[in-house]
């Protein structure tokens, strides 16, 4: 099993009167090569989730297992260094640096990984070019549309060639043409193997992965597999 959470919560303010339980008591598996949505309203908890799978958070308590390795007993550089070796994230900010172009945005996270100077353009132009971006590598994100900085973001999550793809809300700040294209690449990343993992409020887009996971007041209320007809 890739993911394997059990019994996880996440508390605020523990034990007082204005004590939050963002997750209360959330176990849950995702194997190797799924394509899974977590769904919720806001303040349902699934950003919180999204935190705890990919070791931004820790949770106040339980256990979480990512590929074997007990992520909850880790400090915070072997954090890092399992996000940057098993974790490629997309937000829906894009959070990509202005001052660099979309080439030196997706090069930045294999500096971090340790990918060879002689490499890393070149893994950074072969991830432009898988969705479409190569021809924009030397320009700014101030130069693109919404939906180019979030192509550029997705290039610099797949350039570190990661396991797992955590997209939070990756299409919320994009026209539905837009978001329906981004949506394709991630099938695309599914349809190649890697293991997707798509946080929404949107029902119509939790419909497009192969399985569903509902949110409700930091509660899973429900878990199923869906049928789609893209694959």
């Amino acid at each position: 099993m890739l993911i394997e959470i059990r019994d996880i919560y996440k508390i605020y303010n523990e034990g007082k009167e204005s004590e939050v339980r963002a997750l209360d008591g959330v176990s849950l598996s995702i194997d190797r090569g799924e394509f899974v949505a977590i769904v919720g309203q806001s303040g349902s908890g699934k950003s919180t989730l999204m935190n705890v799978l990919g070791c931004l958070d820790i949770p106040t308590y339980g256990e979480y297992h990512l590929n074997g390795t007990d992520v909850t007993r880790l400090s915070d550089r072997q954090l890092a260094h399992i996000r940057n070796r098993e974790i490629g994230f997309i937000f829906q900010g894009y959070n990509l640096i202005q001052e660099l172009n979309a080439l030196e945005n997706v090069i930045l996270p294999l500096i971090y990984q340790g990918v060879p100077i002689w490499e890393r353009e070149e893994r950074a132009m072969e991830a432009l070019a898988r969705v479409g971006m190569d021809d924009r590598a030397h320009h700014r994100p101030s130069e693109m549309s919404g939906g180019q900085q979030q192509r550029v973001a997705i290039a610099r999550a797949i350039a570190t060639r990661p396991p797992i793809i955590m997209a939070d809300e990756p299409t919320g700040a994009l026209d539905s043409k837009t978001g329906q294209h981004v949506l394709e690449i991630l099938r695309e990343l599914y349809r190649g193997g890697t293991t997707v993992i798509l946080i929404t409020h949107d029902n119509g887009i939790a419909a497009t992965a192969r399985r569903m996971v509902r949110l409700s007041d930091g509660v899973v209320i429900s878990d199923e597999t869906q049928e789609v007809d893209w694959e």
